[in-house]
């Protein structure tokens, strides 16, 4: 869904308040798809701060369809959005030094609702993502889900710093 800015950019004082539907159905992170599963309506507020700027504030709640860091099972992480940053008319965005307006969303008066929602997603993502927070994973060498109990894996490592001496030992090598 795309917004017109021409009012609000060009009225002082002008404010645009919107309720906004969206049609993302993923989100695309990390190398891997992540499937919406619920989206609030987006709330969008614009008020002109000054000609050829605008201040948006609004909301959404996100609902996204992750997978445990650790184990891989299906978890529902539910992200409250809330967003307050500012947006340029073509004009006034060549005056502003490079880094400090970050608005692909925005192109010439026309805002893209879905690229704005899929940028505040992608940057509120959780580092980890886990199933409950004392979740043991799954086992190295069969897979097993060690939630649901142990296996019979030979779980140990040796101390890297031995593997010369190890490989003496074990190995058919002359010294």
């Amino acid at each position: 869904m795309f917004v017109n800015l021409t009012d609000v950019f060009a009225g002082e004082g002008k404010t645009l308040t919107i309720q906004a539907q969206t049609g993302l159905r993923q989100i695309a992170a990390g190398g891997a798809a992540v499937p919406v599963k619920d989206i609030s309506p987006v709330s969008l507020t614009f008020v002109n701060n000054g000609k050829g700027r605008a201040l948006l504030k609004g909301g959404a709640r996100v609902t996204l369809d992750m997978r445990c860091d650790r184990c891989l099972k299906p978890v529902d992480r539910t992200l409250d959005l809330e967003f307050d940053r500012e947006v340029y008319a073509p004009d006034v965005l060549e005056t502003i030094p490079d880094g400090q307006a970050d608005q692909e969303f925005v192109d010439g008066f026309q805002m893209d609702v879905d690229d704005f929602l899929h940028m505040e997603i992608v940057i509120n993502l959780p580092m980890k993502v886990l199933c409950r927070p004392d979740c043991r994973g799954i086992c190295r060498q069969c897979g097993r889900d060690l939630n649901t109990g142990t296996c019979d894996c030979d779980t140990f490592v040796p101390d890297p710093r031995m593997a010369l001496i190890k490989d003496i030992f074990y190995g058919n090598k002359e010294v």
